[in-house]
C-alpha cells in the first residue's frame, strides 16, 4: 500500500471519529424530549413472527429437497 494511501486511510478514519464524537455531543445536549427514545422505551413494531419464518424456512427445505431429487429416490421404492 503506498504512503498516500495510507495517509488517506488514516486521515478519513480519524474524521469519521471526529464526526461520531460530534454527533454524540450534540445528542447529548438536546433537551430529553427531542431526544431519541431508547429501546427499552420504544414500541416494538417490527416484532419476529417465528411461525411465518419457520413455515417459509420449510418450505424452501422441501423445494431444496425435491431439486436434489431427494424424494424421487424413496417413490421409486428404492432406499
Amino acid at each position: 500500500m503506498s504512503k498516500e494511501k495510507k495517509t488517506a486511510a488514516a486521515i478519513s478514519a480519524v474524521m469519521a471519529y471526529i464526526r461520531t464524537e460530534e454527533e454524540l455531543t450534540t445528542l447529548q445536549s438536546m433537551p430529553p424530549h427531542q431526544q431519541m427514545p431508547s429501546p427499552a422505551q420504544r414500541p416494538a413494531i417490527d416484532s419476529v413472527k417465528l411461525w411465518s419464518i419457520s413455515g417459509r424456512q420449510t418450505q424452501m427445505q422441501t423445494r431444496m429437497q425435491m431439486q436434489m431429487k431427494a424424494f424421487h429416490r424413496f417413490k421409486n421404492g428404492n432406499l
